[in-house]
């Protein structure tokens, strides 16, 4: 139930007319776009060896972080199964261009359940190879609170119930380990988290139909995804037209020119 309620509010505040409980008030995303991360931090991966948070980020490509925990009844399920989805569709595997960083916000997560989720959700990717460039994390309390008000991740733990409500979303940073865009949700086109990486990366990776791409159109941060510029596309539409119209009146002063190969005998 809590899981379901905090997916409803991760793309902007309730109606007034139907008012979120008290305890997800203050469950949400506060955007921080260019922010730096803590890479000082201190986490545990899935082997249980310590590891900081800045072994992740290389400088040359950039991470898709997700915050989860490990025994969540719903959400986080969504959110890594929405996830494995969208990365099944892109041709590139986390290695080479990427890399997928999976953090528990939980303190009580383990190694042990931590290299159980990979072992699953690497299964259900598909890619083996990708095993080396998807980590998952585990941390103490200190560490977790950092990361998440690094990246604007509001979620509280109910003790009540034992879970906690926390939002849907993932978190695309750059090579140096700043915050460059945000996917709310549990579903993400293909599309837009390439988009998202190759622009994270500055270029460095992708293709020039990429390049292209992004410049005809422009993230949306209220909605997490990218939008058609239009006057880009008029611009690009126009040089287009230039370009095919300059290469007929080529392609014609030449055949005109092979058909009178004496007028410049002619005219000299």
């Amino acid at each position: 139930m809590i899981a379901c309620v905090a997916l409803a509010i991760v793309g902007g505040a309730a109606s007034p007319a139907d008012p979120l409980p008290p305890a997800l008030e203050q469950v949400g995303i506060t955007q921080k776009l260019d922010a730096a991360l803590p890479l000082d931090l201190r986490f545990r991966d899935e082997t249980g060896r310590e590891v900081r948070l800045g072994d992740y980020f290389d400088g040359k490509r950039p991470v898709l972080l997700s915050l989860v925990y490990y025994e969540c009844p719903m959400l986080c399920t969504l959110v890594l199964d929405g996830m494995v989805r969208t990365l099944g569709e892109l041709e590139w595997t986390p290695g080479r261009n990427f890399r997928v960083l999976t953090v528990s916000i939980d303190p009580h997560d383990t190694p042990e359940l931590a290299r159980q989720k990979k072992a699953s959700y690497l299964a259900a990717y598909g890619r083996s190879e990708a095993a080396g460039d998807w980590s998952f994390l585990t941390g103490e309390q200190t560490e977790i609170t950092r990361l998440a008000d690094a990246v604007g991740f509001r979620y509280r733990y109910l003790e009540d119930s034992g879970e906690f409500a926390h939002p849907a979303a993932l978190f695309v940073l750059t090579p140096e380990g700043r915050l460059s865009r945000y996917l709310f949700g549990v579903e993400h086109e293909a599309a837009t988290v390439r988009l998202s990486l190759v622009e994270a990366a500055e270029g460095r990776i992708g293709s020039p139909v990429d390049q292209f791409l992004l410049y005809c159109y422009r993230y949306d941060a209220a909605t997490g995804s990218y939008a058609p510029v239009a006057r880009r596309i008029m611009q690009v539409g126009a040089s287009a037209s230039a370009i095919v119209l300059a290469s007929v009146l080529v392609t014609l002063w030449i055949r005109d020119a092979r058909r009178r190969p004496g007028q410049g005998k002619e005219a000299a």
